[in-house]
């Protein structure tokens, strides 16, 4: 569901709610919250439900929605690990920061440069469910099944060794653009997007050793930050997100291990789509839960499934700084066999290794063709990885997009100017915010000529783009569908 602030500014800082009787044939069906500038109907029934959930406060809950959400960011542990500093940490997330304020992240080269990424409090706890899970995290093979814009793929990212490979998917198309984007500016070469519908990767029997599954849901946990959202909820469009995880998850489930771990998030309080899909799983397979053991102070709800005793964590906005958010990991039982790789030939191109090699220093490389004459560098190890995959999905980025030939020169992709792994005696230099503003609206940032070839654009150190020493004048390679078209004054 997506999030947007009233036009009236239901966000803003108020009074506090008022709870209103209504007309008798309103009254069985909502409840209604009176601000000074817009009415939040939340619905008694799931008012109702969560009564039965260990925790819950109605006055609280219902009183939180009249607070303005809390703003957090998570930073990158190579590029941001220096900003921010002296902010309040999100508890459970390595990295995670409260900011006072909203910004403008668009005005921000920071942002651009993939030092930090905009992410919702509750949503980090994935962090510290993925980290006890996980006794090991090298040479893991993980799905991030539902992962557009990207926020739960860069967490896990920073998480991964250089032997691990994460496969970030997202079917809609226009969504995963964003995704793709998003994960470019990250710059992990271990991690590829995909853009498929959760039964195709059911052909890969015993492939992933983590499947994270953040599902479509009915979105309740986001009604503070978007109050006409609620309006579109209902018990039966509910029923209908339940309905659509079973079938995602079933569908999904052949590629999980046997011992592999499945995560399972929504934004939903309804607990049809949190504890009950918990039972059935245990009914439908054969699972083990995983607790997670939240602090106590982290005042993160613990609770369980009723039939099968799954357990699962609940955050409440008047309980935590952060949005309404579920999440739960199990362990599979199901004895599964392990998908085989394919014989082939490896990929062995002198000559595009010579021209690109020096772009970046990360070890045994493959460079596997791309499109439109482009080229991608990925993990010699991982050439198997992409022959599985290659055959059961469809593959948007594979790896860094490396650039292509032209004649004796070699065009970098913008890839590698935000990659992690960028040689560091890459020509490059750095400018200050307003220069790197308009380099990332197209326009002339006013520096002095540079020498003859290719120059990573620098603000604070990390890569923003390229741009080409002519002489006389500089060319600006920054993709065009990544310019910035807001004002800068």
């Amino acid at each position: 569901m997506s999030v947007k602030e009233s036009s009236k500014g239901c966000t803003e800082k108020q009074s506090e709610p008022i709870i209103t009787s209504v007309a008798s044939d309103v009254q069985s069906k909502c409840l209604l919250l009176i601000f000074s500038t817009c009415i939040l109907i939340v619905p008694a029934s799931i008012l109702q439900q969560l009564k039965a959930i260990n925790g819950f406060d109605e006055a609280a809950f219902l009183a939180a929605h009249n607070v303005k959400p809390a703003i957090s960011v998570r930073k990158h542990p190579v590029k941001g690990h220096d900003l921010f500093a002296g902010y309040n940490s999100v508890p459970w997330c390595m990295g995670g920061v409260y900011l006072p304020e909203r910004p403008v992240f668009t005005l921000d080269p920071a942002f651009h440069s993939g030092a930090y990424y905009v992410q919702e409090a509750s949503s980090m706890f994935l962090h510290h469910i993925f980290t006890q899970a996980t006794a090991s995290r090298k040479g893991l093979r993980v799905l991030d099944l539902c992962a557009a814009p990207g926020g739960k793929s860069t967490l896990i990212a920073s998480e991964l060794d250089a032997d691990s490979l994460l496969i970030s998917n997202e079917v809609i198309r226009t969504r995963a653009s964003i995704l793709e984007e998003n994960i470019t500016r990250w710059g992990y070469m271990n991690t590829w997007v995909t853009g498929n519908d959760p039964r195709d990767f059911g052909k890969l029997e015993g492939y992933f050793d983590v499947i994270i599954v953040d599902a479509p849901c009915s979105g309740s946990g986001l009604w503070r930050k978007d109050a006409k959202a609620i309006n579109e909820w209902s018990e039966g469009n509910v029923q209908l997100c339940a309905a659509r995880q079973q079938r995602i998850l079933a569908d999904v489930w052949p590629a999980l291990k046997t011992d592999g771990i499945l995560i399972y998030a929504t934004c939903s309080f309804s607990p049809q789509e949190d504890e009950e899909i918990l039972d059935w799983l245990g009914e439908t397979f054969a699972v083990t839960g995983i607790p997670a053991t939240p602090a106590k102070d982290w005042q993160i709800v613990e609770t369980t499934s009723e039939n099968n005793k799954l357990p699962g964590y609940r955050f409440f906005p008047d309980k935590v700084a952060g949005e309404g958010f579920f999440i739960a990991a199990v362990r599979k039982n199901d004895p599964t066999e392990t998908i085989k790789a394919p014989r082939f030939k490896p990929e062995q191109n002198r000559k595009i290794s010579d021209q690109a090699g020096d772009l970046i220093d990360s070890g045994d490389l493959t460079y596997m063709n791309g499109k439109d004459g482009n080229y991608n560098i990925i993990s010699a190890g991982m050439e198997a990885d992409a022959h599985i995959l290659q055959k059961a999905v469809y593959i948007r980025k594979m790896g860094l997009e490396a650039g292509m030939p032209a004649g004796k020169d070699w065009i970098p992709a913008h890839d590698i100017a935000l990659s992690v792994h960028l040689n560091k005696n890459t020509p490059s230099f750095e400018v200050n915010k307003e220069q790197a503003l308009r380099f990332l609206k197209r326009e002339d940032m006013a520096i002095p000529a540079l020498e003859k070839g290719w120059h990573v654009v620098k603000y604070n150190g990390q890569g923003l783009g390229w741009v080409k020493g002519l002489g006389n004048r500089i060319n600006n390679y920054l993709p065009k569908h990544w310019r910035i078209r807001m004002d800068i004054e």
